[in-house]
């Protein structure tokens, strides 16, 4: 006699980036206030999921918490482009009937993800990119702000390092390079969802488009297998379509969500792609791997939260 698994209950995981994160980059203040926004994003996702809401909520209001945040590459705080521009890329999709939208090359939009959800629910598209995306926005009544509210001396420093680097024909650190944020949730129903935001990475061309508002790449859900957001070399992320390959090994060939993810992730490193990833399953598997030194990261599960930042930090949650 077979008995029923008990219900693993709600889980949402976060990413607010990874790469060349090592100790001792940042000072010990910011630092703390990068893990204080981490776990204000897990809070503000686990509030709803913990009163029964739905994952699709969860992870918009998790993503937005870190758009609003200086210290992540999303929205307030993005990446520069070579003009000295900023240019959003956000995507959201609903495991339930694999619902999505997007939108790309934004520059005033506040929080990109609510935009790109209001595009999955009220346009018959997926994708609106650039002038069309803020017309639209504007029309649903989304905050839009100065370009200058994006700008962060950080952001702006790390754009004229990576130009310095260029021109001296000298390789640019990676820690300046890259960055996205993302969500991935499943709720007490047992319905996934997931969600990225970024401004792409420091000196890229203008209009160029990343992996993080391309269903299947940087963002996406399935009910009966994964929900998933990516972090890296975005280019690299679009070729191996890394969202969608991990769900297709699950669901095509019976591998366990752990198993499909590793090779999901060498399969990007044999390519030359760095990065990390968040995945939740359908049975409530979570995972949080990474080829990098470092990727901003959170669990919340059970009412309890963890967040961590370097390679060897636990995640106890």
């Amino acid at each position: 006699m077979t008995h029923p698994q008990p219900d693993p209950g709600p889980v949402l995981l976060i990413h607010g980036g990874a790469g060349a994160i090592q100790k001792g980059d940042a000072s010990p203040e910011r630092e703390a206030a990068i893990r204080a926004d981490l776990r204000r994003a897990l809070a503000a996702g686990w509030e709803i999921l913990d009163r029964g809401g739905p994952s699709l909520d969860a992870v918009e209001a998790a993503v937005r918490v870190m758009e609003d945040s200086p210290f992540f590459n999303a929205g307030h705080g993005a990446a520069l482009t070579s003009e000295g521009t900023i240019e959003h890329d956000s995507s959201i999709m609903d495991g339930r009937n694999r619902a999505a939208g997007a939108v790309s090359c934004t520059t005033r939009i506040r929080n990109p993800v609510s935009a790109a959800r209001a595009v999955m629910e009220r346009t018959p598209h997926v994708m609106l990119t650039a002038a069309g995306a803020e017309q639209f926005a504007r029309e649903q009544g989304l905050p839009i702000v100065a370009p200058w509210y994006f700008f962060t001396p950080e952001r702006q420093a790390a754009l004229e390092r990576v130009q310095a680097a260029k021109k001296a024909k000298a390789a640019a650190s990676e820690k300046d390079s890259h960055g996205t944020v993302g969500a991935v949730a499943r709720d007490k129903a047992g319905h996934l969802a997931a969600a990225t935001s970024t401004g792409g990475y420091a000196d890229k061309m203008v209009g160029r488009v990343g992996d993080s508002p391309i269903i299947g790449a940087g963002t996406y859900a399935n009910d009966a297998t994964v929900a998933f957001s990516g972090t890296g070399q975005g280019e690299i992320f679009i070729r191996c379509v890394i969202g969608h390959r991990i769900s297709c090994l699950m669901e095509l060939k019976g591998m366990t969500l752990e198993a499909a993810s590793a090779q999901a992730l060498e399969e990007l490193g044999a390519m030359g792609g760095t990065g990390g990833f968040i995945a939740v399953g359908a049975d409530g598997s979570a995972i949080l791997p990474h080829n990098t030194p470092g990727m901003y990261r959170g669990i919340a599960r059970g009412g309890r939260m963890a967040v961590a930042i370097f390679g060897d930090d636990r995640l106890d949650a």
